[in-house]
């Protein structure tokens, strides 16, 4: 997969061939984690719960020192017109060589292949850094399409933790 990285203000993007992964700033994540589209047009209007979440676990990571540039939150717009339809990105910085991801699309957007590339796109660049050996992502047993979107993404199942499914996917 050929990943095209570049900096828009200050922002990482990841642009692939059906979707672009835009990194949220901590100022950017405020609006994201109150629910509101920030400067973004949002296919249904608003962000889903998901990156709603995941816009509040940046926002805790800068209020406390930790949040670092790339290992946060993106928005994943699409291409064709750069409508946001979800988010993806990382629950922590990488630890012995194991970085988490967790991914939502809008209502609207799911089943159309956009999770599985947002998915490939994020795990491609975050194994192509240096202290990431592998990716893993978990998702609840009941949730069929997450799990297929991994699948898909090339990962595989590797534990049950409880109600959740592990994947993951290593160089």
């Amino acid at each position: 997969m050929e990943i095209h990285a570049t900096d828009d203000g200050g922002r990482l993007v990841l642009a692939g061939e059906r979707v672009m992964l835009r990194e949220q700033t901590p100022e950017d994540a405020r609006f994201l984690a109150l629910g509101e589209p920030g400067d973004l047009i949002w296919v249904d209007g608003v962000p889903g719960e998901g990156t709603v979440v995941a816009a509040g676990m940046t926002l805790r990571a800068a209020a406390a020192g930790v949040h670092r540039p790339g290992r946060g939150l993106f928005v994943v717009r699409r291409t064709e017109d750069s409508a946001a339809v979800g988010g993806i990105g990382f629950h922590s910085p990488p630890a012995e060589g194991t970085v988490e991801i967790g991914y939502d699309l809008t209502s609207s957007a799911r089943g159309s292949g956009l999770a599985t590339e947002a998915v490939r796109l994020l795990s491609a660049w975050a194994l192509r850094q240096p202290e990431v050996e592998r990716v893993v992502a978990t998702t609840e047993a009941h949730n069929v399409p997450s799990q297929r979107v991994l699948e898909r993404a090339g990962y595989r199942r590797v534990e049950d933790r409880g109600a959740l499914m592990a994947f993951e996917l290593a160089r």
